[in-house]
């Protein structure tokens, strides 16, 4: 595939030293001609490697390589899930026990950078309410900011395989998606309740909106599978 491509080539050039952690990358433009892609296919390959954390895209001003631990190695989760046939109750069942604590610990512990990128992340996805694919990746983003402001490296990185995770399944069904503005404002409530230093409004906050997210994602399922288009009087699509 075209965005395998895309992803191949920013791996080199990380591999090869010739972009280091901080570094812009070229433009869309140019990578196409070097790659010798489109520039749709540049952008799906730059939103994979944002969703993993390899790079960053800052609003007006480029994508740039993160610093933080991208996963360009592969997951070893998603070999198991693949083994053991772990569903998306399971993968939301363990977002809970992990990013209710660490909504809790980021209230706690985040720094006044933290909390900018954090804020960062809600004002993203607020402007990416009509493109599902660019507001999943900014919500990763999110809760892996959420994760970092945790302050527990270990916690973060297993919050990052269960992120990655989490994303190789959505956004198989992210295209039916029509909950953008819900999860914009649930967002908004957890990042003022971590701001406001309060631990327990945090943590509730977290535990909403990941049961809230399981609840519409088994509706697109179901949307995707036909059983959607037989609902009963009264019966609404999740919006």
């Amino acid at each position: 595939m075209a965005t395998d491509l895309v992803v191949a080539h920013i791996r080199q050039l990380i591999e090869a030293g010739e972009i280091a952690p901080g570094d812009k990358l070229p433009p869309e433009r140019e990578l196409a001609t070097l790659i010798g892609v489109s520039r749709p296919s540049v952008r799906a390959g730059l939103q994979s490697l944002s969703a993993v954390g390899a790079v960053e895209s800052r609003r007006g001003a480029g994508t740039f390589v993160s610093s933080g631990p991208p996963l360009l190695e592969g997951n070893p989760l998603s070999l198991f899930a693949a083994l053991h046939g772990i569903g998306d109750s399971s993968v939301y069942e363990t977002r809970r026990v992990l990013e209710i604590d660490l909504a809790g610990l980021a209230a706690k512990r985040a720094t006044d950078e933290q909390l900018v990128m954090i804020s960062d992340e809600v004002m993203e996805m607020l402007a990416a309410r009509g493109e599902p694919q660019d507001f999943l990746v900014h919500d990763i983003r999110f809760h892996r900011a959420v994760a970092q402001a945790a302050g527990n490296p270990l916690l973060s990185a297993v919050m990052e395989m269960v992120a990655e995770l989490f994303y190789d399944q959505r956004k198989k069904t992210v295209y039916r998606w029509r909950g953008a503005d819900e999860a914009s404002e649930q967002h908004r409530r957890i990042y003022q309740a971590i701001r406001s230093r309060d631990l327990e409004r945090a943590r509730a906050e977290m535990d909403d909106h990941l049961r809230w997210a399981e609840r519409v994602q088994q509706q697109e399922i179901l949307q995707g599978s036909g059983v959607a288009g037989r609902r009963g009087p009264g019966e609404t699509e999740v919006d």
